[in-house]
């Protein structure tokens, strides 16, 4: 396996990097978009209550191979050829988005109503108060949730592979097809995935405990300055 890796490393590390890549982008994107349907599926308004609704619903209960599909050869419709780096990317990202907007949905209703109405009784508007008072409390609070949905997105990236993304399932594929060595090629791609999730998995787990480190250490301030 030491031998395959030395004669294939090139490939392998442009697998790495296009899943890295790949893996950002959809993060940075499905989170955005979730955070908005979340929002949605939660104002007082309806249409916007059933419009994030339905984005979830249809998104959540479809295979992911449907949607990058959908952009990989359905866009054609409408004049647009996306490569299979970009249309496995965008498949991702709208995919986990609807994951996310039901954990952050959880978030948010999870946050005390209280906490609205103490916003806009200083005059806040109900955007604002949202951005500045629920949502920072409510990604505090679903944390764990989120991190498995990053950790899922990491894996499930491997689609790109299927339509010539340049991931590193598809160079483990080029490797396996080349060197006639298919358990070797594809326990590097698994050793690869595991040097991406496993510091992700512990940087989560940091982040939660940090996360809620803080307001004990915010009082731990404050009482110390009253007490001097």
């Amino acid at each position: 396996m030491l031998s395959l890796l030395l004669n294939y490393y090139p490939d392998f590390l442009r697998g790495l990097l296009t899943t890295l890549e790949a893996s950002l982008l959809a993060l940075i994107g499905s989170f955005a978009i979730g955070v908005v349907i979340a929002v949605f599926r939660i104002v007082p308004f309806v249409p916007l209550n059933i419009l994030g609704r339905m984005y979830t619903e249809f998104l959540r209960n479809i295979p992911l191979l449907i949607v990058a599909f959908f952009f990989f050869h359905g866009m054609n419709a409408f004049g647009l050829n996306l490569s299979g780096f970009v249309a496995g990317t965008l498949g991702l990202t709208f995919y986990t988005s609807a994951f996310i907007a039901e954990a952050m949905r959880a978030g948010i209703q999870s946050v005390p109503k209280g906490q609205m109405e103490a916003g806009r009784s200083t005059g806040l508007t109900y955007l604002q108060t949202m951005r500045y008072i629920i949502l920072p409390q409510a990604i505090k609070i679903v944390i764990p949730p989120l991190g498995n949905q990053f950790l899922n997105l990491v894996k499930n990236s491997s689609i790109l592979s299927l339509f010539a993304g340049l991931d590193l399932m598809y160079w483990g594929d080029h490797v396996a097809s080349s060197s006639f060595k298919t358990l070797p090629a594809y326990t590097l791609v698994a050793l690869f995935y595991l040097l991406i999730t496993i510091p992700l998995s512990y940087f989560v787990r940091w982040l939660e405990i940090r996360l809620n480190r803080l307001p004990k250490e915010a009082a731990e301030v404050k009482t110390a300055l009253m007490e001097g």
